[in-house]
């Protein structure tokens, strides 16, 4: 079964960027679909981007496409999401997950392994 751990987060101010870092550790990491998803206080998880288990597909949420760009190494077990132009409305707390499958996928439900989040807080 796969561990997730993230870094990279942190206390930006906006037009700012940051770097998230998703490091697995387990089998068949390249088996995996890999998210990235985020919670802002009060609100509910939601989807920011997606890629497929050979890298070669994503897909984003409509308010962070031309700014986020997630992407895979598998032979560094590790997934990442660049984020640039950010603005107070990216505060949240991001988290990545997997899922064993083909298919990417933007239902949290639908991940099955989840890393336990790095803070990012983006100030105005």
């Amino acid at each position: 079964q796969v561990q997730l751990v993230e870094s990279g987060g942190g206390l930006v101010q906006a037009g700012a960027s940051l770097r998230l870092s998703c490091a697995a550790s387990g089998p068949s990491f390249s088996s995996y679909v890999m998210g990235w998803f985020r919670q802002a206080p009060g609100k509910e998880r939601e989807f920011v981007a997606a890629i497929s288990r050979n890298g070669a597909n994503t897909y984003y949420r409509d308010s962070v496409k031309g700014r986020f760009t997630m992407s895979r190494v598998n032979a560094k077990s590790a997934v990442y999401l660049q984020m640039n132009s950010l603005n107070p409305e990216d505060t949240a707390v991001y988290s990545c997950a997997a899922r064993m499958s083909s298919d990417i996928d933007a239902r949290p439900g639908n991940y099955r392994h989840w890393g336990q989040g790095t803070q990012v807080t983006v100030s105005s």
